[in-house]
């Protein structure tokens, strides 16, 4: 009977745990305006928007990662869920300094916020 009780209260735990890991896996859809920028540059500079496209690129190229300066501050780190995961530079790279309208599942874990980007377009 004891053994029967932990039994249950060790399964009854593990559902728990699993429940909570899922659900801090789970996405949520927005829409998330901004410019595309240099990592570095959203956080070493303080910038509020690119210096340049070339500069941009250059850095995008020379493997720092592009990332989304939202409107209002926030910065979404494109992400992939394939695996092995990919970089999204290439996606981004088309859009460089520009502000952009994207659409996608956001991820948000520790303060982080990762966007699985599935539309990206130029703001009008």
């Amino acid at each position: 009977m004891r053994f029967q009780r932990l039994t249950t209260a060790l399964a009854a735990a593990f559902v728990l745990a699993a429940t909570a890991y899922i659900a801090n896996a789970e996405s949520k859809p927005v829409t998330v305006k901004g410019y595309v920028l240099d990592s570095a540059c959203a956080f070493t500079k303080n910038l509020e928007k690119p210096i340049s496209a070339d500069c941009a690129k250059a850095c995008a190229k020379a493997g720092s990662p592009l990332v989304i300066l939202a409107d209002n501050g926030s910065v979404y780190w494109p992400t992939s869920d394939a695996m092995p995961a990919t970089g999204q530079n290439e996606k981004l790279l088309p859009f460089a300094a520009q502000k952009v309208v994207v659409t996608g599942k956001l991820y948000e874990r520790g303060g982080s916020k990762a966007l699985l980007i599935e539309k990206i377009e130029a703001a009008k």
